[in-house]
């Protein structure tokens, strides 16, 4: 989170067909591969790079590109194609400016329906995507969240779960978690999410164009009840860019 460091000695990759079928695991502790994208694509490499992984003991894991379109049919592509077996992390890859915040959250919907029970259900996106187009807070299961600047020290108040940091020479992420065992007993269920300090709310927020006030909440880690009753705000669903809101715990 924005301007605050947490012990995190996690680290790994994120890998499509650009990147061959075995490349160097010394020093990872997870990969993460591309599988999907819209309807008709499927990374050939996928497999290959998935069951290298596997081998050399690191926590897998694999995203769908997002692609405009009917986000259940995208869903059950990807749980169908992918390799994934149960306890690997499967991510919304959240990039298209043609798939609109709702569409997002209906494919993590609709995908964690299909996988929830057997698989953690999180979103990818950049810095841009996080804070200005999202407008529900809405990450599923973890946020996994692109922003080139130091490792672990992502400029957003929302809790994260991964950061990508760089992407050179490859794409290069940072998990909050303590160990690879810990990463693996989150991805399997077997313990809830990393802990970490909440942000330190924000005396005030001004509403932007698009902003729902739940997103507002979920941002800031309170609820829509607190705001409104804080901001004398009797209809939750009417709220105005430019309007100021109080931040309440």
């Amino acid at each position: 989170m924005s301007g605050e460091h947490h012990t995190v000695t996690v680290r790994g990759i994120d890998v499509s067909s650009y990147q061959p079928s075995t490349y160097s695991a010394n020093g990872l502790d997870f990969v993460f591969v591309k599988a999907t994208e819209g309807t008709s694509y499927v990374n050939p490499r996928m497999t290959a790079q998935a069951a290298h992984a596997r081998r050399n003991g690191l926590v897998v894991g694999f995203y769908h590109f997002l692609r405009p379109g009917d986000m259940k049919a995208q869903a059950a592509y990807f749980v169908e194609k992918c390799a994934s077996v149960e306890g690997d992390p499967l991510f919304a890859d959240w990039e298209d400016a043609g798939v609109s915040c709702a569409q997002k959250d209906a494919f993590l919907a609709e995908v964690k329906r299909l996988r929830g029970a057997t698989h953690r259900v999180g979103l990818y996106c950049n810095l841009d995507y996080w804070k200005t187009r999202d407008t529900t807070g809405n990450a599923g299961d973890a946020l996994w969240i692109a922003d080139y600047v130091t490792a672990g020290r992502p400029r957003i108040k929302a809790k994260w779960t991964f950061h990508q940091h760089t992407d050179r020479p490859l794409d290069t992420n940072l998990g909050a978690f303590l160990d690879r065992a810990a990463l693996r007993a989150w991805a399997t269920g077997t313990t809830a999410p990393p802990s970490r300090p909440s942000p330190p709310p924000a005396a005030t927020y001004t509403v932007r164009s698009g902003d729902i006030l739940s997103g507002i909440a979920a941002r800031y880690g309170t609820t829509v009840a607190k705001l409104a009753a804080a901001n004398g705000i009797t209809n939750p669903n009417r709220i105005y860019a430019g309007q100021t809101i109080k931040i309440v715990k």
